[in-house]
């Protein structure tokens, strides 16, 4: 498996200038006809509206911006498909943890490496160009740390540039089994740092992001069970301007915990006692009273929503209108990569909001259809959440975008706005034709350019896995 480390992208500092047509491209000004982009170390160059194609010019129907998945546990994706049998009592999200634990347990470096690059690789061909690596597996699977305190983090930069895909690394401090301290379980072994070794490895993780063109080093603390008061100060300083993601009300029982502990619900403590600023990301945030929710607005955090895992685990719904009614802002991730789907994760956000208030397109802009408001939404918050830029197409923005495929069945007859809604509601998600990243060309035809080499390591590591 160390070959795939072997066979970085090309970065786009090596790269000569690119050319791309397109006849209709999703700028930030709104829908434009026939663009020419000029792409240049990385970013777009210059963007000419309403001229013709030129000679070498690469030529598509449809380019829109390509969006960043906030939140990943990209080794989750071994067991997409596996939890899905009850047991003697009622499943839920906690009986469900303890079979990522089990997974947690088996897996060895090269294993986990190719799990990574395999989701890589499918959330790039569905349209994400960045993801947020919510990264908690540090250790060997005794609890012992590896010689490099960053061996598991490195395998996630291997992967990305194996895939191509942007990376935002959150290695994530994990200290506790529940609020005040309590002490871990020795299920949570390979997850736990203490202030001094998370420092160490984050020092380390800035210094593999420093190989990797463009990558981005965050904080995560894990959840508020996870760290004290004391050490999620200290956190926060570490992380300076830098993103800082946290898992946060996602389960009843954690607010009732929550409540128990300290006399306030999740968010309103973390409000209360934590600078929660525009570099945050609250991720999930599911369980939140309408105080929260303008509280959550006015800090400039974003909030980080995860449609199918959240559904698949049962976590519940956020209120989403609340948040917007209250000019806040959201992106989405896949978490548990039970089903990587850009679409997916768009169209089960507004379906679900619709079976909660009953009623049609929930999520809206002014002038705006429901397909493009979620998108231009979520492009907006993940660009915030992932500390990178981008989020739109415009002269000097990283050059991360999309090309639909104009002759899919579901978008025929279908211009503008109508595009993204197709895209979003009425395809199986299957409507991409190319992806770029930086100015990079990964997806080719629906395809990425490595599937089959990443594919032949994930068919051999889950063969391991669940032999």
């Amino acid at each position: 498996m160390r070959r795939l480390r072997q066979q970085p992208r090309p970065t786009a500092e090596t790269t000569s200038v690119t050319y791309i047509h397109a006849g209709q491209v999703l700028t930030r000004e709104g829908w434009r006809d026939s663009v020419r982009l000029r792409v240049q170390s990385g970013r777009i160059a210059s963007m000419q509206v309403g001229v013709p194609p030129q000679a070498g010019d690469e030529r598509h129907a449809i380019v829109v911006p390509a969006l960043g998945n906030l939140h990943s546990h990209a080794f989750q994706r071994a067991m997409a498909g596996f939890a899905e049998v009850s047991g003697d009592s009622a499943d839920n999200f906690w009986s469900w943890r303890e079979a990522m634990y089990r997974l947690a347990h088996r897996m060895n470096p090269d294993q986990f490496e190719a799990v990574a690059a395999q989701a890589y690789v499918e959330m790039l061909e569905c349209g994400f160009a960045r993801v947020g690596e919510f990264h908690y597996l540090h250790h060997d699977p005794t609890g012992a740390p590896y010689s490099d305190i960053g061996e598991m983090s490195s395998r996630l930069f291997a992967a990305a540039g194996t895939s191509g895909i942007g990376l935002t690394l959150l290695p994530v401090f994990y200290a506790h089994a529940t609020f005040g301290g309590a002490p871990p379980k020795s299920s949570q072994r390979r997850f736990l740092s203490t202030l001094q070794s998370y420092e160490a490895l984050l020092q380390r993780c800035r210094s593999l992001a420093a190989r990797l063109p463009a990558a981005v080093v965050g904080v995560a603390p894990h959840s508020l069970r996870a760290v004290t008061p004391q050490e999620l100060a200290v956190l926060a300083a570490l992380a300076g301007t830098a993103p800082v993601h946290i898992h946060v009300a996602e389960q009843v029982r954690e607010v009732e915990e929550c409540l128990v502990w300290s006399g306030q619900r999740p968010v309103e403590w973390l409000l209360d006692h934590v600078p929660v600023s525009s570099n945050w990301c609250l991720v999930h945030a599911t369980h939140v009273a309408p105080q929260e929710v303008q509280a959550v607005a006015r800090s400039g955090a974003v909030v980080g929503l995860c449609p199918v895992t959240e559904a698949n685990l049962g976590d519940g719904v956020f209120p989403v209108p609340s948040l917007l009614q209250s000019h806040g802002r959201f992106g989405i991730g896949t978490d548990s990569n039970v089903h990587i789907s850009l679409a997916a994760e768009l169209s089960l956000l507004e379906y679900s909001q619709r079976l909660t208030v009953r009623a049609r397109n929930v999520v809206r802009k002014e002038q705006h259809s429901t397909g493009r408001a979620i998108m231009e939404i979520a492009l907006a918050g993940g660009a915030q959440a992932l500390g990178a830029g981008g989020g739109a197409i415009a002269e000097g923005e990283p050059a991360d975008f999309v090309s639909l495929n104009g002759d899919h069945p579901a978008l025929i007859c279908r211009t503008a706005d109508a595009l993204l809604d197709a895209w979003i509601f009425a395809s199986a998600g299957n409507v991409v034709d190319g992806v770029w990243v930086a100015g990079t060309k990964v997806v080719s035809q629906g395809r990425h350019i490595a599937r089959e080499r990443v594919a032949r390591e994930f068919v051999r590591a889950m063969k391991e896995l669940h032999s």
